[in-house]
């Protein structure tokens, strides 16, 4: 079929595999006949899709570019890209066969659907707009990953992530709803911006989706293109969200970096916001970082408590050029300055020292700021954030960590026996002193 479409010539193997710059190999060289490292592209359409192998060449480098072709990649946005957008439609299509749900409903107005909804709806219309720009522009190549991002990071690793206990309630109250209506919205949206660069499987998605609901019995590529509506987009409440998911990712970085568990709870994280309104978005999104992370506390810090160190390390690459005759003795002072000057020079940016008479202005770019770990506490430092995380584990947060690896543990054995989410089983535990004091307090 892609070849009657012109999309592939396989006498000329990616060449017209609408991408114009020169195919690399894996090593780097030019593909060639003569060379003999030339690479067929039907034997990658037969096993992974042409929508995945356009997919990695798209967004890989821009069609003027030169294409480093290496069939990890593939595979990589198959399992990435395509397995989780995949994944998500499964995830809605489960509950809602389990809940007759076939969007039939008025849909609940934006004022009273939850936050959580609310971002994610404005983050999809930022994406529409975003997404016609590039194809105006004729960057497919952005378009492309500025979709992938969406669903991977904000709809697959968070949205859904997070809303999943909405999805499992009997009755279809307002929250369920919104948040049924919400994903539907999300999928149904991106099948028509990818459409252009994964045709059949964004025309499969779409008319998956409407089929269900009787929404249209059209092909995606006759519907009608997104317009964003921007009364929907709220640019604060999605910075909000990204620095959540900034600090929820440093958090699961420090524990994995200990090998804790995300099901063993932990007491508190401490942050040491470097301005108010760092401070007043982080707090907006509390709740959701501590349940994420499986914190009991979240607190804002300053230097008074002692519970953050850090260090400035000079950049002599940088440095050098700048001010060689006064290096040593600059290296120096940005070494010795004190915890108070760090975090001025963090909000700031830039710091000025004064060397033998010589002002010279140092930037963040031209150091490299470390975040020490003390005593019973892990750091993380990413720009002008920093987290640090409590790392003891008491006797009580150990028995809700045994709490809920039990939990896991049942889910796994009905995965595996293969009942239905619907299922009513009995659990059997047997007596052990290690369980027993965990099964006892967190029986409910």
């Amino acid at each position: 079929a892609l070849r009657d479409m012109g999309y592939l010539n396989f006498d000329e193997p990616f060449k017209s595999l609408v991408h114009q710059g020169v195919i690399l190999g894996p090593d780097g060289m030019r593909m060639s006949k003569s060379k003999g490292n030339v690479i067929a592209p039907d034997p990658y359409v037969e096993e992974y899709g042409s929508d995945a192998l356009r997919w990695y060449m798209i967004t890989n480098s821009a069609p003027w570019d030169n294409l480093k072709f290496d069939i990890e990649g593939v595979k990589e946005v198959t399992r990435s890209f395509f397995g989780k957008l995949f994944q998500t439609y499964s995830f809605l299509s489960m509950y809602a066969n389990v809940d007759n749900w076939c969007y039939e409903e008025e849909d609940v107005p934006m004022s009273e659907r939850p936050e959580m909804d609310r971002w994610i709806i404005s983050c999809l219309n930022s994406l529409v707009r975003e997404v016609e720009s590039c194809y105006e522009d004729y960057e497919p190549t952005r378009a492309g990953r500025l979709i992938q991002s969406f669903i991977v990071d904000n709809v697959s690793n968070w949205f859904v992530r997070l809303s999943r206990k909405r999805f499992w309630g009997s009755a279809m109250s307002t929250d369920k709803l919104s948040a049924y209506q919400t994903l539907y919205t999300c999928l149904e949206t991106v099948a028509k911006l990818m459409a252009p660069i994964a045709p059949y499987f964004a025309d499969r998605l779409y008319r998956d989706l409407c089929e269900a609901t009787g929404r249209d019995n059209k092909s995606v590529h006759l519907s009608k293109f997104p317009v964003a509506d921007e009364t929907c987009i709220d640019r604060e409440k999605e910075l909000c969200m990204q620095l959540a998911q900034q600090v929820t990712s440093m958090v699961l970085s420090l524990r994995k970096k200990e090998d804790i568990i995300v099901r063993q709870p932990l007491q508190r994280i401490a942050i040491p916001a470097t301005d108010t309104a760092q401070q007043q978005r982080i707090a907006s999104m509390q709740h959701l970082i501590l349940e994420e992370v499986n914190v009991k506390e979240l607190k804002f810090v300053g230097n008074e408590d002692g519970v953050l160190v850090k260090r400035v390390k000079p950049d002599f690459k940088k440095l050098g050029p700048k001010y060689g005759k006064i290096m040593k003795a600059l290296a120096a002072q940005v070494v010795a300055m004190s915890q108070k000057d760090i975090i001025e020079f963090e909000k700031n940016g830039k710091f000025a020292f004064n060397v033998d008479g010589t002002e010279a202005i140092v930037e963040l770019a031209d150091v490299e700021v470390i975040s020490e770990d003390i005593p019973g506490w892990l750091v993380a430092n990413e720009g002008s954030l920093t987290v640090a995380l409590d790392i003891t584990v008491t006797d009580e947060l150990k028995r809700e960590g045994i709490a809920r690896e039990l939990v896991n543990r049942i889910q796994n054995i009905r995965k595996d026996k293969d009942f239905n989410i619907t299922d009513k089983i009995a659990v059997k535990v047997s007596a052990n002193e290690n369980t027993d004091a965990a099964v006892a307090e967190y029986k409910d």
